[in-house]
């Protein structure tokens, strides 16, 4: 069974960092695609980042140059550092890994910006 643990949510100042974390079980972790997507009230669940199996990533234009990701193979848990925050990501943030053209969702974690 699949499991994706996200943590490191929370309230923070605009300005301030972040750094969430996924844990993941009962998956072939150094195989899998992961990804960092989130979604604001009203709004439709975004792709925020992703680290391929091989340790290339990508990133949405919006937080280029503020956010990082990062993957420990070892701890079976990818990163997202989150740096200079705004108001504007202000979301519930989720995990995702792929694996086998298969999609696994952790539950999320609130991350609250305040201005």
């Amino acid at each position: 069974q699949v499991q994706l643990v996200e943590s490191g949510g929370g309230l923070v100042q605009a300005g301030g960092s972040l750094r969430l974390s996924c844990a993941a079980s009962g998956i072939i972790f150094s195989g899998s695609a992961m990804n960092w997507y989130r979604q604001a009230p009203g709004n439709q669940r975004e792709l925020v980042a992703s680290i391929s199996a091989f340790g290339n990533t990508n990133y949405a234009d919006s937080v280029k140059g503020r956010f990082t990701i990062s993957r420990d193979n070892a701890k079976m848990t990818v990163y997202l550092q989150m740096n200079s925050l705004k108001s504007e990501d202000t979301a519930v943030y989720y995990c995702k890994a792929t694996l086998w053209r298969k999609d696994y969702w952790g539950q999320g974690t609130q991350v609250t910006v305040s201005s």
